[in-house]
């Protein structure tokens, strides 16, 4: 009996029929309690009448409940109407059976093995925890319009008894999996199953061959005119190739479905994980023929060509590694292939242990950070479900590490909780909070950490967690294993927040050493699969950066240079080479109080403001690109558009309070504090004393600068230089930051400074005797960015959204009152836009 629309069961209202067939009707219904659509399957009427098989039936539900897997529908709950007929409540799903694709049009090669490794995928996982589906056929596998696959009804199929009414995809099957029972759908079935035997998960196999079949030929496996034709078939026959006029199949392929199809459930794959491993392996029909035709020239015994993607805008590069140049014959061109299309920002990317499956994070369109997975020779990715998250490693093993709750740190970085879970999905297992990278070791066992310090000033390398192997005040970037395990690459950056920097590998003992020296800008890191080199993209000027290697001794050379800029993600077993390709431009918007539109004041390629002055008419700012220069270029320029002056090499800090002079940092082997001109006049030089790092810098009342820094042995803090000689003198505690280029936080008369302390909290700090004292009415992630001319306003940004949106706001210091004042949004959403630290002129 169809049941009403607006009828209820249990606590759920029915809203419409979704469909109906032997093993009961399916119904959309609402849930009111967390406001939700879910779909309840009715069972028939025979289950209220057999307590033995609505006790396995609730049993069943509660073992595939709790699987836990994106390809495994998931249960929210099991109840029974008025009339005692039991019900599942599952979650509703937009989209159509596998049988109603099937009958839509020829099914894309490309579609069909994506879809058969999620299918694979839920059966291992299910396999896993002991449970077989024993009626595995298309009406019980549903694809979602994001192309998504979920497996139905698992363990519904022993409960059917033998006088139940039969679908016309009749279902014959016994109350129990035990001998002499026929269980199964005709035509999917094993030959076990035919033959009355007990079924278990290689009978899932056979039928995910006969799937997979139907999936590539277009036709079904066995299928005769009758029943008993049909199982005779199960038993005797092969089914046909399943290449046709038109269609070309793969031989691996071809191999993969005939192993599935093994008459003895001991010749078939013992594992759905085997299963996965081999299909997600399989050649795309035009692969095998470029084989066959390589095959008969001449190859380099030393030569591998890769043929992975990119993520961004997408590249694969084949790459030579081998002998000397002069024993090598001539190298045709590395190949490129792109596999992301969506417009936004891939972050990271690492090959699954088959070297062809490639799982990466990025940010599409206005989403957020989120995992997908996919192969070169389909355009489409899959989503794993893993939203604000982002890939850290997968183990050889096929187990992922994550990066959960993934907030963006600065210093080119996202900050969140580690986690692990197998690759073809699961529950995350958190294990530890505040992680900016991981990387598994060799064996899969243990992972290096980088974190914070209790501090938050300084950055760690832990292996094992817990044991500290380097520390800085810089930033550490992307640590990863060699393949035998005894060395760990990092990239190592002097300054927090920038990319410049240089390629290190530490042992376990905690030996560190660099194999480069200072690249102006280096992101993306991995082993070669032999060990002997480390290889990375890095860029002597500017952003625009190329693959290199360097060997273990610290011999450098130059694998690829492309017209774009690369980030390294990853490197296969086979050589295959993962690369990010960026287009990424860092500008500037501003706005007075008397425009009605926003103005872009950016110059060239990485125009970062750093000041205004007193009147607001111009603006400080650097150029960090490769317009800038390898030492990078200080600008200034009128915020009427105006054209922009260069004044000298180095990073912008601050403009004087009487605009004559710009306090800059000059970048090198020995960093230095420099006084620019604005107008007539040479550059003057200040004493670095030990101070190897500056961070950024302001002016105080008369001639005094305040500089942030570190020198060795010490921890970060802030320094007063007198600007007509001296040495720079700490006036804070170690462990006192700022909030970035750009905030000035300084009050107006120069005794106070507001910064953050060793234990992250926001405090005001005298420069000079006294205590420090706690900064009211700050919202949590709120930071200051400038300190208002009259003594008691704090300028404050609060982000929202990943930093895609700030709200400014005022705050009256001796009360603790906060009052908003203005929202930021960029007008140009597309991609990873975000807003850096904003500024406010006196």
């Amino acid at each position: 009996m169809t049941i009403s629309a607006g009828a209820t069961l249990g606590p759920y209202e029915i809203l419409s029929p979704l469909g109906a067939g032997g093993m009961g009707e399916v119904y959309r219904a609402r849930d009111p309690r967390l406001g939700r659509d879910v779909a309840i399957k009715v069972l028939p009427r025979a289950f209220a009448v057999d307590p033995d098989r609505l006790a396995r039936f609730e049993q069943e539900a509660r073992s595939v409940a709790a699987l836990n897997h994106p390809n495994i529908i998931a249960i929210y709950d099991v109840g029974a109407d008025a009339e005692q007929r039991p019900y599942l409540v599952t979650e509703l799903i937009d989209g159509v059976t596998l049988r109603t694709k099937l009958s839509e049009e020829p099914m894309p090669l490309r579609l069909a093995i994506d879809l058969a490794l999620q299918i694979a995928h839920g059966l291992a996982a299910a396999h896993d925890k002991g449970i077989a589906h024993r009626d595995l056929k298309p009406e019980n596998l549903f694809v979602a319009k994001d192309r998504r696959l979920k497996i139905l009804d698992f363990g519904l199929a022993k409960l059917v008894g033998p006088r139940e009414k039969r679908s016309p995809e009749s279902t014959i099957a016994a109350g129990e999996t035990q001998s002499g029972a026929v269980l199964g759908t005709v035509g999917y079935m094993a030959p076990e199953q035919v033959r009355g035997e007990p079924a278990d998960h290689r009978s899932d196999i056979f039928g995910f061959g006969a799937i997979l079949y139907e999936m590539v030929a277009g036709r079904r496996a066995f299928q005769a005119q009758t029943q008993a034709e049909t199982m005779t078939a199960i038993l005797r026959s092969d089914p046909p190739p399943m290449a046709s006029p038109g269609r070309d199949v793969p031989s691996s392929l071809d191999r993969i479905v005939r192993h599935c199809l093994e008459k003895d459930p001991r010749e078939r794959y013992q594992s759905a994980h085997d299963l996965a491993f081999q299909l997600a392996s399989a050649l795309d029909p035009g692969e095998e023929e470029r084989a066959r035709r390589a095959a008969g020239t001449k190859r380099n015994p030393w030569l591998r060509w890769a043929a992975p993607a990119a993520l961004l805008a997408g590249i694969t590069g084949g790459l030579l590694v081998g002998p000397p140049h002069w024993l090598r014959p001539p190298a045709k061109p590395p190949e490129f292939h792109r596999v992301t299309f969506r417009p936004g920002f891939a972050w990271s990317g690492r090959f699954a242990p088959d070297g062809r499956t490639i799982v990466y994070s990025a940010a599409w369109g206005e989403a957020p950070l989120e995992v997908f997975s996919t192969r070169p020779e389909s355009p489409e990715s899959r989503s794993l479900g893993l939203s604000n998250a982002s890939i850290l490693s997968i183990s050889r093993s096929g187990e992922m590490a994550v990066l959960l709750n993934a907030q963006y740190a600065g210093g080119w970085a996202y900050r969140g909780t580690l986690a692990r879970l197998p690759l073809e999905g699961g529950a995350p297992r958190e294990i530890l909070d505040g992680v900016l990278w991981a990387d598994w070791e060799p064996k899969g066992r243990d992972l290096v950490v980088v974190r914070d310090s209790e501090g938050k000033d300084k950055r760690r390398l832990e292996y094992p967690i817990g044991t500290v192997l380097y520390e800085t005040s810089g930033t550490i970037r992307e640590p990863r294993f060699s393949p035998s395990g005894d060395l760990i690459a990092f990239l190592d950056h002097p300054i927090f927040g920038d990319d410049r920097g240089s390629v290190a590998v530490v042992d376990r003992s905690g030996k560190m050493r660099r194999l480069t020296g200072v690249w102006k800008s280096i992101q993306g890191i991995a082993w070669a699969p032999d060990g002997k080199e480390v290889w990375f993209t890095a860029a002597d000027e500017g952003p625009i950066r190329a693959l290199y290697a360097a060997s273990r001794s610290g011999k450098v050379r130059t694998v690829l240079s492309p017209p774009g800029s690369l980030s390294l993600q990853d490197i296969s077993p086979s050589g295959d080479v993962l690369l990010a390709q960026w287009r990424i431009r860092y500008g500037i918007t501003g706005r007075s109080a008397s425009d009605s539109d926003e103005r872009d004041l950016s110059w060239l390629d990485w125009s970062a403001v750093r000041d205004f002055s007193h009147d607001g008419k111009e603006l400080l700012f650097t150029e960090g690109g490769e317009g800038g220069g390898p030492g990078y270029g200080v600008y200034i320029r009128p915020t009427d558009g105006s054209p922009a002056v260069r004044l000298g090499d180095g990073e912008a800090l601050a403009l004087s309070p009487d605009g004559q002079w710009v306090l800059s940092v000059e970048r090198g082997d020995k960093p230095h504090p420099v006084l620019l001109p604005t107008g007539a006049g040479q550059a003057r030089s200040l004493s670095a004393g030990a101070i190897h790092e500056y961070q950024n810098g302001t002016w105080l009342p008369g001639k005094r600068v305040l500089l942030q820094a570190t020198e060795p042995g010490h921890g970060i803090r802030y320094y007063v230089q007198n600007v007509d000689g001296g040495e720079p003198n700490p006036v804070t505690p170690e462990g006192v930051s700022g909030f970035g280029f750009g905030a000035h936080t300084v009050s107006p008369d120069g005794t106070q400074l507001i910064a953050r302390g060793p234990d992250d909290s926001i405090l005001v700090w005298p420069l000079g005797p006294g205590a420090p004292r706690h900064v009211r009415g700050l919202l949590a992630g709120e930071f200051p960015i400038r300190w208002g001319d009259d003594g008691r306003t704090l300028y404050t940004a609060l982000p929202r959204g990943g930093r895609r949106e700030l709200e400014l706001a005022r705050i009256d210091l001796p009360t603790g009152r906060r009052t908003p004042w203005k929202d930021l949004v960029p007008q140009d959403m597309v991609g990873a836009t975000r807003i850096g630290s904003p500024m406010v002129s006196p």
